[in-house]
């Protein structure tokens, strides 16, 4: 029996929560064999990110066209890119994928600090979202991407319509940071999917959006 493949184009958190160690954990508890393709190193915790150091794109490329090589996936996804050259090399390397490519944009994050230049931003947007089938925007990048502020679920649909424009063939934002219950909207072929949830009153939230990103990579 061949089990499934999916690949992880991210960077890593040396505390095991997020980025590659997160969505290869995630890969393995969905019975998915997990690849891996390494953007930039972080030294963080829970806590806070102390340092990140940018692998050479010809470093990120040579990993990438291994994996492709050799244990082709059955869908990918991307975490923090780093900057403009990756972010293009993707893009490019996606012009041939014949699998599901999911982007969790990793722009903004969950306190609003930036994860990426005006450059970087601008590239993902014109360059990689026309070659996704998936974004995962929470409410800070929604609002980057859709030059829009988004507070509630009526507002994450105007969102996602305009983050569908970009050429993106489906947007599930996330809710986590509404201040009613947690509310998910996907919009997908012209239609909207609500998953709603209690909200979780826990410390432990460090990596949720790469783990959510890779569960449907999985599952894809």
């Amino acid at each position: 029996m061949t089990i499934p493949v999916a690949l992880t184009i991210a960077g890593s958190d040396p505390s095991g929560g997020a980025g590659i160690q997160a969505d290869l954990k995630t890969f393995h508890q969905r019975g998915v064999y997990g690849t891996s393709v390494l953007t930039l190193v972080t030294v963080q915790n829970t806590q806070r990110v102390r340092a990140v150091e940018i692998l050479s794109p010809n470093l990120v490329a040579a990993q990438l066209e291994a994996v492709l090589e050799d244990i082709p996936p059955a869908a990918a996804k991307t975490g923090a890119l780093g900057n403009r050259d990756i972010v293009c090399l993707i893009a490019e390397h996606a012009r041939t994928f014949g699998f599901p490519l999911v982007v969790d944009p990793v722009m903004i994050s969950k306190h609003g600090q930036s994860l990426m230049s005006d450059q970087a931003r601008e590239a993902l947007m014109d360059l990689l979202l026309p070659r996704a089938f998936l974004i995962t925007p929470n409410l800070h990048e929604a609002e980057a991407l859709a030059h829009m502020p988004v507070r509630d679920t009526e507002a994450m649909k105007e969102a996602a319509i305009r983050i569908a424009s970009l050429g993106v063939q489906a947007v599930l934002i996330k809710g986590g940071h509404l201040e009613t219950d947690s509310i998910d909207v996907l919009y997908w072929k012209g239609q909207f999917v609500e998953y709603r949830s209690g909200r979780i009153h826990t410390a432990h939230t460090h990596g949720t959006g790469c783990t959510f990103s890779s569960c449907i990579t999985a599952e894809l």
